[in-house]
């Protein structure tokens, strides 16, 4: 009696909830990429630790950086973006609604890959390309 009365719907409560849960954080509202420079990366949380990042999106040279604010989940992904901190970068991102916490991030952005940008679009046909890191040059011997 007590397991039909009290048990069973807080079982049912609870296959719900965490049902939810599993759908929001599976679906994605949208996705996409969004390329410049890494400003900060940080692990913050007190009991939920996430990577917290921001990054500066500059459409031509002198315009006012738009910030893109974003989380990271996967420490392997977080470990790629500190390694390439300080270099333009495309960080692909899936956006997520639902999620009823802070405990999942703080932001709907979250990264799941990062790339590193060769070229830079100052405008509409106008690319600078980078050169790649290069051998250091020797000195001829005398």
């Amino acid at each position: 009696m007590l397991f039909k009365r009290v048990l069973l719907p807080l079982l049912i409560v609870f296959a719900l909830i965490m049902g939810y849960f599993a759908l929001a954080l599976r679906w994605s509202y949208s996705s996409g990429e969004r390329a410049g420079w890494v400003q900060k990366l940080s692990h913050k949380g007190w009991i939920c630790k996430t990577w917290e990042g921001e990054q500066a999106l500059v459409s031509q040279p002198g315009a006012v950086a738009e910030k893109f604010l974003f989380t990271v989940h996967d420490d392997a992904v977080a470990a790629d973006i500190n390694r390439l901190m300080g270099k333009r970068v495309a960080l692909h991102y899936e956006e997520k609604v639902g999620l009823p916490s802070s405990c999942f991030g703080d932001t709907r952005h979250f990264v799941t890959s990062v790339t590193e940008v060769e070229d830079i679009s100052l405008t509409p046909g106008v690319v600078v390309r980078t050169a790649p890191a290069s051998a250091p040059a020797s000195t001829p011997s005398p």
